[in-house]
């Protein structure tokens, strides 16, 4: 949804239980509070989500709901003049336990993922712990997660039994420039994952984040498998910095089509060079993968490769086109192992028949990368999409 209009009409659904929104922007309708969301839904408690992940918005009824638990309003859920506005930041944490919220059925993910050809994915949320392990495990036992998967999270994370399917992965650090964390601490964490063989990937959208990361990983000393998670704002300097410390780097190259209407209005244009680059990265040698950030961004990695392809908005505007990869490379993104980014997969004999079957020759596939040409989808030799049933 692109307007105000847009985003009142969805609120506005008959109903009693919880109406919920994720990926709102302020480009839709400004920096919206419960009283905006009571004029769309005065009914039904509802809860929005800032596509950052990092701020929610409660109508009166949401809050009250909330409220009426009995736990203790917390540090992030703002007043002003003493008076709530619905917005709570940074309190996913609290948020959970208020509503008695359990992980989610992950039966229509797992099989929306195979129909894409999916066979493995990454979870990098920072919170993950051995709970989510426990409920990854659970989804992959009864089939509805079929996929591999990595889990990333918390440093205790790595003294969680892991079943079989699931693979420790990094240490999760998640910056945010409005609070970065001690730098002193923050380079004691990095060497205690290191310590224990753990790399670390750090979330790093803006320059002083990336700034603050390269810091703390100098001092702390770089390990294989070190990673930039985003590296959205990327300038010369810290290009060169990635490169001297050998980290690699995770991109979401659909970000350019998603938001890059955005980002030319928002962004000065001498900054534009610095947005979501890949060739840069892939020229200098550097590990680079790619990730989607859903529920943030879009999962289709096929219109992730054709966004680092054409570069263009949903405007249909070019941005930063000299980042442009090639259709092999951008394949390259999607093929890299999750546990060592700099290895591409590939099909031989004596490894796993993990595999993606595409309705044409890649010579034709490459000029018009899509979903559409997946046809079957199969791991460890077994069919996972719905087209056949194989147990």
């Amino acid at each position: 949804m692109v307007s105000e209009d847009d985003l009142a009409a969805a609120l506005a659904r008959p109903g009693a239980g919880w109406l919920r929104g994720i990926g709102y922007h302020e480009s839709v309708a400004g920096l919206i509070d419960r009283h905006w969301l009571d004029r769309a839904q005065p009914h039904r408690p509802v809860r929005v989500q800032h596509r950052t992940g990092r701020m929610w918005v409660f109508n009166t009824a949401g809050l009250e709901r909330l409220l009426a638990t009995g736990r203790a309003p917390p540090p992030g859920l703002e007043r002003e003049g003493g008076a709530w506005t619905g917005r709570l930041y940074d309190e996913d944490g609290w948020l959970r336990q208020a509503l008695g919220g359990a992980p989610p059925d992950l039966a229509v993910v797992g099989q929306a993922l195979a129909r894409l050809g999916v066979t493995g994915v990454t979870e990098m949320t920072p919170q993950n712990d051995a709970v989510m392990a426990a409920h990854l495990a659970a989804a992959r036992r009864d089939g509805a997660l079929p996929q591999r998967v990595v889990l990333a999270g918390r440093a205790e994370l790595a003294d969680a039994a892991l079943e079989a399917g699931i693979t420790l992965g990094p240490l999760k650090i998640h910056l945010h420039e409005a609070h970065l964390p001690d730098y002193e601490a923050s380079v004691g964490e990095i060497r205690a994952a290191h310590a224990r063989g753990r790399p670390v990937a750090v979330h790093c959208v803006t320059e002083v984040e990336l700034a603050f990361t390269l810091g703390a990983l100098r001092e702390a000393g770089v390990l294989a498998g070190d990673r930039i998670e985003h590296a959205s704002v990327t300038p010369p300097w810290a290009l060169e910095e990635i490169a001297n410390l050998g980290l690699a780097v995770v991109v979401q190259p659909q970000f350019v089509q998603e938001r890059g209407d955005q980002y030319r209005a928002e962004i000065p244009r001498a900054d534009w060079p610095n947005l979501y680059r890949l060739k840069s990265f892939a020229d200098l040698g550097l590990a680079l993968a790619g990730g989607s950030d859903a529920p943030f961004g879009g999962w289709d990695p096929w219109a992730a490769m054709a966004a680092a392809v054409a570069r263009t908005t949903r405007q249909g505007q070019r941005l930063n086109a000299g980042e442009a990869l090639t259709p092999e490379a951008a394949l390259d993104l999607f093929l890299a192992d999750p546990l060592s980014l700099g290895r591409t997969r590939v099909v031989a004999v004596g490894q796993a028949a993990d595999l993606c079957l595409l309705g044409r020759p890649w010579r034709q596939a490459r000029g018009a990368l899509s979903a559409d040409l997946v046809r079957a989808t199969w791991l460890d030799g077994r069919r996972i999409d719905d087209g056949v049933d194989q147990a």
